[in-house]
C-alpha cells in the first residue's frame, strides 16, 4: 500500500526538486515495474487446456468408432487415430486446407452453427475407387469430382458424422445432421476469418499411405456446453442415489474381505542345547510382563496395542491403543 505523505513533506519535496537537491528520476527508482502479458486480439485464446484434452479424449474414442466403420465399408484394414487438437483461427483453417478438397457441412444439436469435416481429395478418390471395384492401392490423379463421385462421399460422410452421436454420448446428446458438401473451401464463408476454432486432425492409415482428414469446431457451437468439458464436471455429475448405493455395496463387499489378526504376547531366545531339551510342562520366560500391553499384527503390519484375558471359556485381547503409521516404536 502507497504511503501518504503529509503536506509538510510535500513541500519538503517540491522544495529539493525545485533547488536540485533531488532529482525527479530519484524519485521513480523505487516504483516497480508493471508486468506486462501480451494479448493478440487477431487470436484470441477461447478454449483452456481442460477443454482441448476432453476434445481430445472424446475423438480418440470418435477415431475408434469410424475405424470400425470405415473397415467395413472398405472391406480393408483401416485405422484411424487423433493427430493433433489445436485452437486456430477459422481463416487459418481455410487457408491451410488445399483447393480441391471435400467440406461437409453439418448441424449437431445442441450445439449451434455449422461444424465443418474436411476430407481431401485424395481420401475421397480411394474410398470412391475401392466401392466402385478398385483396390485403392493406387495414388489417384487429382481432378475435378464428378456428381457420382460427390454422392458417394456424401453417403460415406454421412456415416462418418452420424458416429459423433456415439462419441460424444458421455458429455451430451447430439443429433448430427448433415447440410451441404461443398469442394470450393474459398467460398464458405461461415464464420469470421477471426473466430477462434477446434481443429480435430486425424490420421487415416489406409491401403499403405497415411491421409488426413479434420473437423473444425467454431468457439460458438461449444460455447453454450463449455462447462462440460471440463473433467470435474464428469465426476461431480451423477445421480446422488446411484452413488449411495455404490457406497453401499462398496462398504457390504469390504466386510466380507477376510484379513489375518494376530496377537504377539511376547519374544525371548534360547539356545538350540536348551530348545532340544524342552520337555513336557517346561516353562518358557518371555520378555513381557502379565500386566504389559501386546503387540496385535494386521496382515503383519503393526496396527494395535492390547491387554490379554479371556471371554467366558476363550482367550482374548482387548484393543487399548491404535499405532500411528508415521511412529515406529511404541512407547
Amino acid at each position: 500500500m502507497a504511503e501518504v505523505l503529509s503536506q509538510n513533506e510535500i513541500d519538503a519535496l517540491l522544495s529539493a526538486l525545485s533547488s536540485g537537491d533531488i532529482e525527479a528520476d530519484e524519485l521513480q527508482g523505487g516504483e516497480e515495474k508493471l508486468k506486462v502479458k501480451y494479448y493478440d486480439f487477431k487470436r484470441p485464446q477461447k478454449f483452456s487446456k481442460d477443454h482441448i484434452r476432453t476434445l481430445e479424449l472424446i475423438h480418440d474414442n470418435y477415431a475408434r468408432i469410424i475405424t470400425n466403420y470405415l473397415t467395413a465399408q472398405l472391406r480393408a484394414n483401416v485405422k484411424v487415430k487423433v493427430e493433433s487438437v489445436q485452437q486456430i483461427t477459422y481463416e487459418e483453417f481455410i487457408h491451410s486446407v488445399p483447393n480441391t478438397t471435400v467440406l461437409t457441412l453439418f448441424k449437431m444439436p445442441p450445439l449451434n452453427g455449422q461444424i465443418l469435416l474436411e476430407t481431401n481429395e485424395e481420401f475421397v478418390l480411394r474410398v470412391f475407387d475401392v466401392l466402385a471395384g478398385g483396390k485403392g492401392l493406387k495414388k489417384p490423379k487429382l481432378k475435378e469430382l464428378t456428381d457420382i463421385e460427390k454422392n458417394l462421399i456424401r453417403h460415406i460422410n454421412e456415416g462418418l458424422i452420424s458416429n459423433l452421436k456415439l462419441a460424444w454420448e458421455d458429455v451430451v446428446e447430439v443429433f448430427p445432421e448433415v447440410e451441404t458438401v461443398e469442394t470450393n473451401p474459398a467460398l464458405n464463408q461461415t464464420l469470421a476469418p477471426n473466430e477462434p476454432v477446434a481443429l480435430i486432425t486425424f490420421t487415416v492409415e489406409m491401403f499403405g499411405t497415411n491421409i488426413f482428414i479434420n473437423i473444425c469446431i467454431p468457439f460458438l457451437s461449444l460455447e453454450k456446453i463449455l462447462h462440460k468439458l471440463v473433467m470435474q464436471y464428469w465426476f461431480s455429475e451423477g445421480d446422488d442415489e446411484l452413488q449411495r448405493e455404490s457406497r453401499e455395496k462398496l462398504n457390504s463387499n469390504l466386510k466380507k474381505v477376510s484379513i489375518e489378526l494376530s496377537a504377539l504376547i511376547g519374544r525371548t531366545s534360547i539356545s538350540v542345547g536348551d530348545f532340544l531339551n524342552l520337555e513336557i510342562g517346561d516353562v518358557i520366560t518371555l520378555d513381557n510382563k502379565c500386566e504389559d500391553p501386546i503387540e496385535v499384527y494386521v496382515e503383519e503390519q503393526l496396527t494395535y496395542m492390547a491387554k490379554p484375558g479371556l471371554q467366558g471359556k476363550n482367550k482374548a485381547i482387548q484393543i487399548i491403543d491404535y499405532i500411528d503409521k508415521d511412529v515406529e516404536n511404541y512407547e
